[in-house]
């Protein structure tokens, strides 16, 4: 087992938590010192003889220290050896550590993450932005990750070559590795440790709304991808009905011909830029859906404007049916793609 200890800017609790890893585990160390400043030499010096200390010149971010180790075990190690990634603030106790690292042993194809409950006393901007990422991320995956945030994980040397594939060079890196698990349907793991703040957790570089945008970015390129849908059905309705304003059924060959190819263009950007689904069976399910949402929508509107004007019934039924349209589509039309899908043939 490998453990990989990312660092800017570390106190003593860093060579306090190597001191007691190599008391208590035969785990190698590998810490990488990300660019943190001349008066921190001393520190990484004393954790030579301990751990095998690697540098960054600059300070790049804690998703590039990560690769730095990573590229230095892949090519030590072999592919079925253990790889244990901490954080050095002395926020990840010894004990659960061996435990995360434990329940990768057992099952070595998952990734497996020490989850954190957020009792005691923990401070505000923690517990709200992990609450917040935690229900964007399940909204938006489907997969309900309780730490989405923890940095203590445990995987295989296999999946280096895909950690180093991913991007992101700071904190945005390790929600990465998440959304690709949560895609590839890599089984991930939770295993509950011990809820650690240190003076206010004020060492903490992280910022919850900043380095939450990679998951924000799926649930708001898709309502953009949506409105961009339907300004062109508009447009593209008044085109075809002055087109074809001297025909018997002009509103039908407009109506239909403005939403086949406004739900195309949403088609293409929700495949490319909201779930980033490569499969060609995916149009035949999505205008599926599409023709689906259409019948419910049309029958709802049937029922609702009965008892409401029809401008304030459209705005409602649109309502009530786009979070179901996002469900499917992330569910169904656009679903995780297995690892196997991904290996070339």
């Amino acid at each position: 087992m490998v453990v990989i200890i990312p660092a800017y800017q570390p106190d003593e609790k860093l060579y306090q938590l190597v001191l007691d890893l190599r008391k208590e585990t035969d785990y190698d160390l590998v810490v990488v010192d990300d660019g943190s400043d001349r008066d921190r030499r001393d520190l990484f010096v004393s954790l030579e003889p301990y751990a095998k200390v690697l540098k960054h010149p600059q300070n790049r971010g804690k998703g590039a220290a990560l690769k730095t180790a990573l590229s230095y075990i892949y090519e030590r190690y072999p592919a079925d050896e253990g790889v244990v990634t901490i954080d050095a603030d002395g926020q990840h106790l010894p004990e659960d550590i061996v435990r995360v690292a434990k329940a990768w042993e057992a099952e070595p194809e998952k990734l497996v993450l020490g989850s954190r409950r957020f009792t005691g006393n923990v401070p505000f901007k923690s517990r709200a932005g992990n609450a917040i990422t935690r229900f964007v991320f399940a909204l938006s995956t489907g997969v309900k990750v309780f730490d989405t945030q923890t940095g203590l994980r445990a995987f295989g040397v296999f999946r280096i070559p895909m950690m180093l594939e991913m991007k992101g060079d700071r904190y945005e890196y390790e929600i990465n590795v998440l959304l690709y698990a949560t895609r590839h349907r890599i089984p991930i793991q939770e295993v509950t440790i011990q809820t650690v703040y240190i003076e206010g957790n004020k060492s903490s570089h992280f910022n919850p709304f900043r380095d939450a945008w990679r998951i924000y970015k799926m649930i708001l390129f898709f309502v953009a991808s949506s409105l961009v849908a339907m300004l062109l059905d508009y447009v593209l309705v008044l085109l075809l009905s002055s087109a074809t304003k001297d025909m018997a059924q002009s509103l039908l060959i407009s109506v239909v011909g403005a939403r086949v190819l406004s739900s195309l263009a949403n088609y293409f950007m929700n495949c490319k830029l909201v779930f980033e689904n490569r499969s060609k069976t995916s149009i035949a399910r999505y205008y599926l859906l599409v023709a689906g949402i259409l019948a419910v929508n049309y029958g709802l509107m049937v029922v609702i404007t009965h008892m409401i004007p029809i401008a304030i019934g459209k705005i409602l039924v649109e309502l009530m049916l786009y979070p179901l349209s996002f469900y499917i589509q992330r569910k169904y039309v656009f679903p995780p793609e297995s690892e196997e899908a991904r290996l070339p043939e």
